[in-house]
C-alpha cells in the first residue's frame, strides 16, 4: 500500500479545506451506511436503506485486488 499522501493539515484552528477532505476520501475510500424508517401509529410505512462507497477507481481496484488476494500480472 502506498501511503505517500500528505496528512491533512488544518488551515486554522482545526478547519480542513473541502478539497483536502475530498482528496483523502477518494484516496482512502469512504463507506456511508444508513437507514431510516417512516412510521405512523407504530406501523412502518417506508424503509430506506443506503450503502454508498465513495472512492476513486484506483482505490476501488486496489481494494478489490486486496480482497481477492490477486496481484496484477
Amino acid at each position: 500500500m502506498n501511503d505517500t499522501w500528505p496528512l491533512l493539515k488544518p488551515h486554522r484552528s482545526g478547519e480542513i479545506a473541502l478539497a483536502d477532505l475530498l482528496d483523502r476520501a477518494l484516496n482512502k475510500g469512504v463507506v456511508l451506511w444508513g437507514e431510516a424508517t417512516i412510521s405512523v401509529a407504530s406501523v412502518d410505512l417506508i424503509y430506506l436503506g443506503v450503502k454508498l462507497l465513495v472512492s476513486s477507481i484506483e482505490t476501488a481496484e486496489r481494494m478489490r485486488t486486496a480482497a481477492t488476494g490477486q496481484g496484477r500480472g
